[in-house]
């Protein structure tokens, strides 16, 4: 299934390989022909895998919370938080490479309290301090067990963030809610009251992997 957050770029970039591969077709110079027609075939592929949207099955739990992006774990550490949940919150930060499925999805079921876009640079998005400096979009969540804060991080090559949520949304965990185009970086910040349960390098899926678990 392909994601209706990209559904439009999906269809022109599939447009643009089908009027490459004619051209292809109706060039007679070898030379010329396969390496368009391969390149042609190669970017719908592309296009066609990173825009996929494949279903996921969310734990039934209201102890924990998932991982709002698939990708590599590449950032843990303790920071303070003043933006939402102004107090000291661990850190996880989730990059994901052009080859990852990029629709993002709710980490924890709660009220929407914040969500702020912030214009900014593009470096590349594991770079430790890309979650300070690039374009970004800041949401966080009022849950039965407190606040909880996650972002959206434009990368190098990512220029467009897709949020859909809304400032008092009730939203559920696991819900799909946008997407970042083309590599990117997601960031948990959760409160003291919630176990880490991931490492650095570790892979994991949105809406499945469990970040943190409620200390009991």
């Amino acid at each position: 299934m392909i994601t209706k957050y990209g559904l439009n770029t999906f269809l022109i970039a599939s447009l643009f390989s089908l009027i490459l591969i004619i051209i292809g077709l109706l060039i007679n110079n070898n030379w010329i022909k396969i390496p368009l027609l391969i390149f042609s075939v190669a970017f719908f592929l592309f296009c066609l895998n990173f825009f996929r949207d494949p279903e996921r099955t969310t734990p039934e739990r209201d102890d924990i919370i998932v991982s709002p992006a698939d990708g590599e774990i590449v950032i843990v550490k303790e920071v303070f938080d003043n933006e939402f949940i102004q107090d000291t919150v661990t850190q996880v930060s989730i990059f994901m490479s052009p080859l990852n499925v990029h629709v993002n999805r709710i980490p924890i079921s709660g009220k929407v309290e914040m969500n702020k876009y912030i214009k900014g640079e593009y470096l590349v998005a594991f770079y430790e301090k890309a979650d300070k400096r690039n374009e970004r979009t800041e949401i966080g969540i009022l849950s039965k067990h407190g606040k909880v804060m996650f972002t959206q991080v434009a990368g190098f090559v990512a220029r467009r963030i897709v949020n859909t949520l809304k400032q008092n949304d009730e939203v559920k965990m696991g819900e799909r809610f946008g997407m970042i185009k083309f590599g990117s970086r997601s960031d948990v910040y959760a409160p003291k009251n919630w176990k880490l349960k991931v490492k650095l390098g570790d892979k994991v899926t949105a809406g499945e992997t469990i970040l943190f678990e409620l200390n009991k």
